[in-house]
């Protein structure tokens, strides 16, 4: 099952959904404006990807908590997406024990369509 973790107003989570609708492929969607995932779960999501690459440090939420300012280290942003799922860069996407973050159209054609 393939999981897609974001919100529906993002345009790169819409592209992603429409990239899954048109290609008739099944995904659960998770609302982080709903609910936030478990620690346990970004632990290992940071396993399977560097923490800077989840972590948006260019979105509206991280301008907002001045969040610049505090020069962040790994284990900072972690604590940070553990209780502001709206810092996660967007979509998360959850797939055979693998991750994929952000919108790349290529790269999910050459994931998903083979």
């Amino acid at each position: 099952m393939i999981t897609v973790y974001g919100i529906k107003t993002c345009g790169s989570v819409r592209n992603a959904l429409k990239f899954f609708k048109d290609n008739n492929i099944e995904v659960e969607f998770f609302d982080f404006k709903k609910e936030t995932p478990s620690a346990e779960k970004i632990k290992d999501w940071t396993t399977k990807t560097d923490i800077n690459i989840l972590f948006n440090n260019k979105g509206t939420k991280y301008k907002t908590l001045n969040l610049k300012e505090l020069n962040l280290d790994a284990n900072a942003k972690y604590e940070w997406l553990c209780k502001e799922p709206l810092l996660f860069k967007r979509p998360v996407i959850e797939f055979n024990d693998k991750l994929v973050v952000a919108w790349d159209e290529e790269l999910y054609k050459n994931t998903f369509l083979k």
